[in-house]
């Protein structure tokens, strides 16, 4: 049989005959057909007045009602249908004079003289005690923790009553407004004015705003206090601010020193460095004052009793000892700055720099990778106006080095710092590029989205196992105009040259990215900084020679490091500008960053040396850098001019008569010179790795 069969309805049962009597059905009845046999069965009233009549009539007869045990077949919805209908029938004929008053029930099952209470007589449960009939009310949710008297009114028959009842049963609003003035009591009265008091209004809002002003003035005031209590005691637990907190002691300008600080001599010192280092809030301490001292060594250094170069040893002494650096890099990087400038730039140094990423324009656009990441849940914002593809990482759900996006080369993690010397050297599409220090290939890739996969960039390493890594970032982030090559720097223009650019990103001694490796701070030393210097002034020859220079417009080489010295950097420019007169600096296209020094402890370098940039970790945000860019033209002979055409035959007849006069005064002897050629001989013949032949002169004196 099929599931249609199956379920399929029976056909249905012939209807009654007239005569015959109806079966009973043990069905609950629905709504409407309940409503349509009540109505049936219900003789009509004939006023309204009859309903009230019925009810002390039956109960002075004392008859019994059932009482229902679970839910009455009457619900509330049918009591007040009933009413309604009861109310539409007050004008009819029918009234209920002929009807016994023992079937007088308004809602619920009806009665009949034969066969009783129609209905399942399993769902009702006769009470004998029961004083009132709940079939003539709405149903009631059980109540287990209530004792309802027999002098309680009975709950509201019809559905006007019950809004009415509801309605004063309505609990008082939270927040109570001007049209419930009316209906609260006095103990609302008062709330609604505490409420509308503390309200903020157009009329309170300015002295709201006075008294939070007052109050916040207050707090700060306290606070104050607190520091400076606190510091008065000696407690140092926060962390150093820099100058702006040495500033504010200006209570102690005409007592100098503050009480209880006693600069340690040099005995001293070494015998705190015997006995383990001092305290770190003596250090912190000691440095604050240093730094006040210094800063204002005309007002405050007088009344000390020592001299300056004592104050500034100490504090690049305790520089050393707080923040772990060796003694000779604190005092070199402690020279670059002001007294107070120079404490936060070591503070800088201890703070790790934002996370940013590159977008790679050959896969997709900034607003869409943008979108992408937000959806992963990474936090971002564009890095600045000056670069339009940066973007700055505050925080990220998933890794931001292996998410989808980076792996089909939509982005790379590089640091904000790493853009400007490709932003400097602007590339051009079709043009000949060379990286001379290419790896990892942050800047290669960079300039090849700038030339749009044109031209040809050669991206070069000295390390074949940097290469790798290199390669790796050329292919992931679609580069096609990049070969990679690795050759040590100085070969070039050996190996190849006519470039239009040329990028030296050279090595350095890290000075500007402490941040990120803090080995720096112990592993420098003056021999490292001498030899990076002397490297560096080699590679910017090579670089300065490797480029086309007799290209219209002019070739052009970007010089970078990641260093903060001067050793590294200005002394390196200016080198090259002596040694290549063709090369001459110009401005980078960097809108922001500090100029390069052209006077540095005594040194004196190109006035054209200001063209160069700085970057700081504590002024810029990013990793300490420095850029350089040099334009290099073919020098062009001087022309002669109109005097030195007609002298030009004179001065060659001269120089004739002054060569053939010094012939004839200084001839050659053969004799004098034969043991000298002699000498000659036998020394190539030995290099050779052959027995020379006696002499046959004596050897020359």
């Amino acid at each position: 049989m099929g599931r249609r069969q199956r379920n399929k309805q029976p056909d249905p049962e012939p209807l009654p005959e007239p005569g015959a009597a109806a079966k009973p059905s043990f069905k609950k009845l629905g709504k409407r057909k309940a409503d349509a046999d009540i109505q049936s069965k219900r003789p009509a009233k004939k006023a309204k007045e009859g309903a009230a009549k019925s009810k002390p009539a039956a109960a002075a007869k004392g008859k019994k009602v059932p009482e229902a045990k679970g839910k009455a077949k009457g619900t509330a919805k049918q009591a007040e249908a009933w009413d309604d209908e009861d109310e539409g029938n007050a004008g009819s004929g029918e009234g209920w004079e002929d009807v016994d008053d023992d079937a007088k029930m308004a809602d619920g099952p009806t009665f009949d003289d034969d066969e009783g209470l129609i209905g399942d007589l399993d769902e009702f449960d006769v009470d004998d005690d029961a004083d009132d009939d709940p079939l003539r009310r709405p149903t009631q949710e059980l109540d287990l923790g209530s004792d309802e008297s027999d002098d309680e009114p009975a709950p509201p028959t019809s559905r006007r009553a019950a809004k009415k009842a509801k309605k004063a049963a309505r609990p008082p609003k939270v927040i109570p407004t001007a049209s419930d003035a009316s209906s609260s009591s006095s103990s609302s009265d008062d709330d609604d004015e505490d409420a509308a008091a503390d309200r903020v209004t157009a009329a309170n809002f300015a002295a709201r705003s006075r008294a939070l002003d007052a109050q916040a003035a207050a707090d700060a005031a306290l606070d104050r206090a607190e520091l400076q209590r606190a510091d008065a005691d000696g407690a140092g637990d926060e962390e150093f601010a820099g100058a702006d907190e040495m500033e504010e002691g200006e209570d102690e300008v005409d007592t100098g020193v503050a009480e209880g600080f006693v600069l340690p001599t040099a005995e001293e010192r070494a015998a705190e460095r015997a006995a383990g280092g001092p305290d770190v809030a003596a250090v912190q301490r000691r440095m604050r004052e240093c730094v006040r001292v210094l800063g204002r060594w005309r007002a405050l250094g007088a009344g000390t009793g020592r001299a300056r170069a004592e104050f500034v040893e100490q504090l690049v002494a305790d520089i050393a000892s707080y923040y772990g650096y060796n003694d000779f890099l604190a005092e070199k990087l402690f020279q670059l700055f002001p007294v107070a400038e120079a404490i936060e730039f070591f503070e800088a140094n201890e703070v790790p720099r934002p996370v940013t990423i590159r977008t790679n324009t050959l896969r997709t656009r900034r607003r869409d990778l943008a979108q992408a990441l937000i959806n992963r849940g990474v936090t971002l914002e564009p890095i600045g106006k000056w670069t339009n593809v940066g973007l700055q990482v505050f925080e990220s759900n998933v890794p931001i080095g292996a998410t989808p996006e980076y792996l089909a080369g939509q982005y790379m993690l590089q640091a904000a710092s790493s853009f400007l010397p490709v932003i400097a050297l602007a590339p051009q599409p079709n043009e000949r590029v060379l990286d001379m220090a290419s790896s990892p290939g942050g800047k290669t890739t960079h300039m090849a989205a700038l030339m749009q996969n044109t031209g040809i960039i050669f991206a070069n390493d000295a390390s074949k196992v940097r290469t790798k890594s290199l390669t790796a970032n050329v292919h992931r982030l679609g580069c096609k105009n990049v070969v990679v090559c690795s050759y040590d720097g100085r070969e070039f223009p050996k190996v190849m040259g006519g470039f239009d650019r040329v990028l030296l990103d050279a090595p350095c001694s890290g000075t500007g990215v402490i941040s990120k490796d803090a080995s720096v701070k112990i592993n420098k030393s003056e021999r490292d900084f001498a030899l990076l210097s002397h490297l560096q002034k080699q590679l910017i020859l090579c670089a300065l020679d490797s480029v086309n220079a007799g290209r219209a417009g002019g070739a052009y080489v970007v010089y970078s490091t990641c260093s903060v010295t001067v050793d590294e950097n200005e002394a390196v420019v200016d080198y090259a500008l002596r040694k290549r007169p063709g090369a001459r600096l110009v401005e980078t296209g960097l809108a922001f960053g500090r100029e390069g020094f052209t006077r540095f402890r005594g040194k004196t370098f190109d006035e054209s040396v200001k063209l160069t940039r700085r970057f700081y970790p504590h002024a810029h945000n990013m990793d300490g850098f420095f850029v350089a860019k040099f334009k290099v033209e073919r020098r062009a002979k001087a022309a002669p001019t109109a005097d030195a055409e007609a002298d030009a035959p004179v001065k060659a007849k001269a120089k004739a008569v002054e060569a053939e006069a010094s012939l004839e005064e200084v001839g050659f002897d053969e004799e004098a010179d034969k043991p000298y050629l002699e000498d000659a001989k036998r020394r190539r013949i030995k290099a050779k790795g052959l027995r020379p032949p006696r002499r046959t002169v004596e050897a020359a004196a």
